[in-house]
């Protein structure tokens, strides 16, 4: 993932979990049971992702407190970023789901040329 050069730091534990990320896989994968173990192949299998892309992925979000790790089993962590996670989760997908299909979903440049709500011809 590229990053702002200027402004990064080795060792950030910033973790992308947009959509279709593996993190964004894994975390949905282990917040469905959040206090049950498994492995690396165990998830690999679960998500449909590559063996050699899980364990990096699992580093990334136990350096972000995301996941938890007894060797050889991962899970999700139990302390409030969880809870922000899934809510993030939860909402972004709502937003989506509600506004996926209006006036600015289809419009890429709606900031630009907003209608004129006042016009009657529209």
């Amino acid at each position: 993932m590229p990053v702002d050069f200027d402004t990064y730091e080795p060792g950030n534990p910033r973790v992308d979990l947009s959509r279709r990320t593996n993190a964004r896989k894994l975390m949905e994968c282990l917040l469905q049971s959040p206090g049950v173990g498994y492995t690396p192949a165990e998830l690999a299998e679960e998500i449909g992702v590559p063996r050699g892309s899980v364990g990096p992925t699992l580093n990334r979000l136990e350096a972000a407190g995301l996941v938890r790790h007894k060797k050889p089993y991962w899970a999700a962590a139990e302390d409030n970023r969880i809870a922000a996670a899934t809510a993030s989760f939860v909402g972004i997908e709502t937003a989506a789901s509600t506004y996926s299909g209006d006036w600015y979903a289809e419009n890429d440049g709606w900031d630009e040329e907003l209608p004129d709500l006042n016009d009657e011809d529209q």
